[in-house]
């Protein structure tokens, strides 16, 4: 693979103070906070319904926050629309790859780029081509008729195209064959090396510990354990909740 599209590197931390979020009537995170430093990958993981997408979503505008703060450096983000996050450079690849089926991979990938108002957005997207060769090669094809592996590559290449300076990657490994995510773990080493924060949701917990250097665990919209991922990776709690050890 050749190297991603350069992007803007992060250099302020990230941070999400006491979270608190939920739908309608129903609360379903209760003071969540989590750090990115710049440049660091971490994960944060649990069951199902744990409340981990509702995190995710929760920071990039799409699901009410109820109290806390989210902050990327001076910027306080919660509260603004989804797009006014989305030009801070926080951009989210969301669960289940959620692409334009209709249309094709060339047009999926731009819209990625839809408020970039520069004139590099298609040496980015050439520079995506090259980094995923078989976009290339499906590049005229509807997004819709696309493997699942395919389209979770067009998926993290489109929110590329936005050139994040945080990655919001919402269970990056669901429904794939076990090769297709050792790919996916390849290339997001390269989003990293590009100085790219990144914050990966994972059911695939023993895939989320290994790929970053912190994690935190969220149970029923709580935060119950954090540190290095190492060291959780060795935790006789985490090993009998989630690796079945």
């Amino acid at each position: 693979m050749s190297a991603p599209a350069p992007a803007p590197v992060a250099t302020a931390p990230f941070v999400v103070e006491n979270l608190s979020a939920g739908y309608g009537d129903t609360q379903v995170l209760w003071d969540v906070s989590l750090r990115i430093e710049p440049g660091e990958i971490v994960a944060l993981i649990g069951s199902n319904g744990a409340g981990k997408s509702t995190t995710l979503g929760a920071i990039s505008g799409q699901v009410a926050v109820w109290g806390g703060a989210v902050r990327f450096g001076e910027q306080r983000l919660d509260g603004r629309e989804p797009d006014a996050i989305v030009s801070a450079g926080v951009i989210q690849v969301p669960q289940g790859r959620r692409l334009f089926g209709s249309l094709s991979v060339e047009e999926n990938l731009l819209m990625g780029a839809y408020l970039r108002r520069d004139g590099e957005v298609r040496s980015d997207l050439e520079r995506m081509l090259s980094l995923l060769p078989r976009l290339r090669e499906r590049y005229d094809f509807l997004a819709g008729r696309l493997s699942g592996g395919e389209q979770q590559q067009v998926a993290i290449a489109r929110a590329l195209m936005g050139r994040p300076k945080v990655l919001l990657i919402d269970e990056m490994s669901l429904g794939l064959a076990p090769v297709l995510v050792d790919a996916l773990i390849e290339l997001l080493a390269q989003i990293h090396d590009t100085g790219v924060s990144i914050l990966i949701v994972e059911q695939d917990v023993q895939t989320a510990l290994e790929v970053s250097s912190r994690a935190y665990v969220l149970e029923t919209g709580r935060v119950t354990l954090s540190g290095p991922s190492a060291e959780l990776l060795d935790d006789p709690q985490v090993k009998k909740a989630y690796l079945g050890v």
